[in-house]
């Protein structure tokens, strides 16, 4: 495979709801690059992006796959993220890698969950969009309802670039008012022709409308539209890569990605339309504030956004490059913890297959095998700029936890090493090994995502493990006071020692007054960590308590506190406990 230079690569990740047909659109695009002779299909379980065990046996996709397409001169790095709201540490990773979010939307339901969850993370990292509606073949196809709801759900920047003339069964035309002709599908292949005089009028509007909304992005491309009215081919394609990557301007584009109909063209609009790498508007930022322009003069930056483990070639780490070049037996320093890497492959990946290359170049999205001590969100750079560690990728908190306990006690240790190893590789999953409720907790993102866990356990680790909802930490607190005084008497001759200790415990709130029985000498206070606070108050005669003594002190208060509500019979267990051990 030749080296593409960072100009002639294009970064899309294929986002939306779950079956809108993202992985046949996949499949499409590497069919479209020449990369596979034969389609295949989620149904036969023989598509490039959905090649682990548990997709097929699911039948839709659990992680983002790494494949790209050749076409036009142009390498394009595909990300095929899952659809399903569970998977969303998924979508976070890839949105943070690309120049654009290619949502897919399903024409017979519209605007999903899905669709909505892509659109989210695409503002906050404020990633361009574009949306494709898909399955216009299908018989409740409906591409004008998509429309309204795209522009309903994401406002009035949704701009329709292609509309159908025959949505439904026996789909095979669109309208490009880009190119403003006529495409006519057949076998996979487009017969292009002239706008029929019946949708011509449409047409013109509808063109009109675009060139003066994607010129409003350039001062000087607007004074162009102003003077002619319309604006060259060359013009436009300008205006519309600078209107998307400012996010101006939301293209609407038609495709039935089953039947091939529509993919070349998205393909084409990709490469014209969709900024390189070096071409952003906001560039990506280190943790330190500088940008990273793209570009392989400057020293490498490698940033790892995902990690996976294959049964031949162990660990995988998939990083995207920001700046300088990547080589095969490079030596580069993991800026987040110092330590030395060599890079021992650099590899292209079409899903499962990987392809050696001797080099790639900022802007690529490549992984590489054997790496000692990288983890996702790590930076990989040169010893003279360890300081560009990048802004790691900020995954979803959970929302949904479990307690986890091996089936066979016996299994503890393998299953404890099996949940690490999961957390490792799905940075959308936490845990915790809580000692006050004496459960190993594990936080996901849904039933679904548990669900997923339960499948490597039972088909990967070969492993018996129960999953029950956590215990409740019930917590007690001083419900009212107690008091106690010991006196302490130590004989050693003559007339002998004594000492008296009077406790005094009651409920504490905020602003309460201090108790006047006994004269304070100063106040400490002790955050709990579940929340409230211990305050202590010093009341000893004569003098002040040695401050070596409180640690000792409140952990018997405090453990006290976790057997049971505190009486004065504890209080005065307390008071004697302190005395024998300090008077």
């Amino acid at each position: 495979m030749k080296i593409y230079q960072t100009s002639d690569i294009r970064n899309i990740a294929l986002v939306g709801g779950a079956k809108s047909g993202k992985t046949t659109m996949a499949e499409a695009m590497a069919f479209c690059g020449g990369l596979i002779n034969r389609r295949g299909s989620v149904d036969s379980k023989n598509t490039i992006s959905d090649y682990r065990d548990i997709e097929h046996d699911r039948g839709y996709s659990v992680e983002s796959t790494l494949m790209y397409t050749e076409f036009a001169g142009k390498k394009i790095n595909i990300l095929d993220v899952p659809g399903f709201a569970d998977y969303q540490g998924e979508l976070d990773a890839a949105l943070n890698v690309v120049e654009a979010a290619v949502v897919v939307v399903n024409a017979q339901s519209g605007v999903e969950v899905g669709t909505e969850i892509a659109n989210r993370y695409a503002n906050q990292l404020d990633t361009p969009m574009l949306f494709v509606v898909n399955h216009l073949d299908a018989e409740k196809a409906n591409f004008d309802d998509s429309v309204n709801q795209l522009k309903d759900f994401f406002g009035g920047k949704c701009t329709v670039l292609q509309f159908p003339t025959n949505a439904g069964l026996g789909f095979n035309q669109i309208i490009d008012i880009v190119s403003n002709k006529m495409y006519t599908f057949k076998d996979g292949k487009a017969e292009e022709a002239e706008i029929p005089a019946s949708f011509a009028d449409k047409a013109a509007e509808m063109r009109e409308a675009l060139v003066e909304e994607a010129a409003a992005a350039d001062d000087e491309l607007m004074e162009k539209f102003f003077e002619n009215g319309d604006l060259t081919p060359e013009e436009l394609t300008k205006a519309l890569k600078l209107a998307i990557d400012k996010r101006d301007l939301f293209p609407i584009l038609c495709t039935s990605a089953k039947e091939n109909m529509g993919v070349a063209r998205l393909l084409e609009f990709v490469c014209q339309n969709v900024p390189a790498p070096n071409e952003v508007a906001d560039a990506k930022k280190t943790k330190g504030g500088k940008e990273l322009k793209c570009d392989v003069a400057n020293p490498t930056v490698a940033f790892a956004f995902k990690s996976a483990k294959d049964k031949n070639l162990g660990e995988i780490t998939y990083l995207r490059l920001y700046d300088g070049e990547l080589a095969e037996s490079q030596d580069v320093v993991n800026a987040c913890n110092q330590s030395k890497e060599r890079v021992s492959q650099v590899l292209v990946c079409n899903g499962n297959n990987r392809q050696r290359v001797e080099k790639a170049c900022a802007g690529d999205i490549i992984c590489t095998i054997k790496l000692k001590d990288v983890k996702i969100n790590h930076t990989l750079t040169t010893p003279k700029n360890t300081d560009d560690a990048v802004e790691e990728i900020a995954f979803p908190t959970p929302i949904y936890t479990v307690a986890v306990k091996a089936a066979n006690s016996n299994d503890d240790e393998k299953v404890g090493a099996a949940l690490k190893d999961l957390c490792t590789y799905d940075k959308s999953l936490t845990l915790e090994n809580s000692r006050e409720l004496r459960q190993v907790i594990l936080g996901c993102q849904g039933e679904l995502h548990l669900n997923t866990i339960k499948w490597y356990f039972e088909n990967q680790y070969k492993l018996g493990v129960n999953f029950t909802a956590p215990n409740i930490p019930y917590r007690e607190t001083i419900t009212k006071p107690a008091e106690a005084m010991y006196r302490h008497k130590k004989q050693s001759g003559g007339s002998g020692q004594f000492g008296e200790v009077h406790m005094l415990i009651e409920p504490y709130f905020d602003g309460m007054p201090n108790q006047t029985k006994y004269p304070i000498r100063d106040t400490q206070e002790y955050p709990l960590e579940w929340g409230g606070k211990l305050v202590f108050n010093n009341c000893i005669v004569g003098g002040s308590i040695d401050a070596r003594f409180m640690p000792a002190i409140l952990k018997g208060i405090m453990e006290k506190m976790e057997q049971g509500p505190l009486t004065g019979s504890y209080a005065r267990d307390i008071v004697v406990w302190y005395a024998c051990e300090h008077l």
